[in-house]
């Protein structure tokens, strides 16, 4: 009952705060401030929940090294969007007419936080670290991974490709920073990072949702395989790549650090991996 009780919580954090950033649409200021208060929320909620489900220390959310490892990750977000861009520019599909919205883009930061941190909680904290448990690292992050790129279907402008692509590049390297880790910072960074660049900094599409104007007055252009298409840059090539690369590495420290996890046998009981790395 843990994985329903905690997805639960998380879940009703995300729905109110999502209801309070539609609401002030707008209002960018206010989005920000309610993006923020989600964030902090939901992270609340979540050890409350997990602490009283499985009684024990929410070591995925300790403090030491959350600051750090938001950052550390909000910042290989951002680098890895902007080679996605570059490429995208350099064949001349991706092209800046001026200024945009800088108000725009205070909104879409508290869009972006909010929905980083909910989903990081919920896919990763939540199911993942569950399922790893029940069935090991490989099955957990594959069907986690698979699940994650399948919720992006319901968006507007969602194409079987683009879900096909945030499973391998965002499902696929979020569950490797959370299992390289064993902390929630790092990919909750990544995701905060790559969602802020594509929509307030570099005005594209996120996942199909039909993204408002960010900083950049800007157009993306050109097939599929390069630019996205209505999907964004989350469906070029380029971010299927680079979030394979990150994926690798990420599993390969995991892997060091002794943090993957067997497959379990019939008859044994395993525990959610929230440990830290040795």
């Amino acid at each position: 009952m843990r994985l329903v009780w905690q997805l639960l919580a998380v879940a009703l954090i995300a729905f109110l705060g999502g209801q309070g950033l539609y609401a002030a649409d707008g209002s960018p200021w206010l989005q920000l401030a309610i993006g923020a208060v989600t964030a902090v929320v939901a992270v609340v909620v979540y050890r409350w929940v997990v602490a009283k489900t499985e009684r024990r220390d929410v070591a995925e959310l300790g403090r030491p090294g959350a600051v750090g490892g938001t950052l550390l990750g909000t910042v290989l977000g951002v680098a890895m969007f902007g080679f996605v861009i570059a490429n995208i520019a350099f064949l001349g599909h991706y092209t800046v007419d001026g200024l945009g919205s800088p108000q725009g883009a205070v909104g879409l930061v508290g869009f972006m936080a909010a929905a980083a941190v909910t989903e990081e909680l919920l896919f990763r904290g939540v199911l993942l670290r569950i399922v790893e448990g029940w069935f090991g690292t490989w099955i957990a992050l594959g069907s986690t991974s698979l699940l994650f790129g399948l919720s992006h279907l319901t968006n507007p402008n969602a194409t079987l490709w683009g879900a096909i692509a945030i499973a391998i590049e965002a499902g696929g390297m979020l569950g490797a920073a959370y299992i390289a880790t064993r902390r929630l910072w790092l990919p909750i960074g990544l995701h905060f990072g790559w969602n802020v660049a594509a929509s307030a900094i570099f005005s594209t599409e996120v996942s199909g949702n039909g993204t408002p104007q960010g900083l950049l007055d800007a157009a993306t252009t050109g097939p599929v395989a390069v630019s996205g298409g209505a999907f964004g840059p989350e469906g070029s090539g380029y971010a299927v790549f680079a979030g394979t690369v990150l994926t690798i590495v990420f599993l390969l420290i995991a892997k060091r650090r002794g943090n993957i996890k067997p497959l379990r046998r019939r008859g044994e009981r395993g525990e959610p991996a929230a440990t830290l790395p040795r």
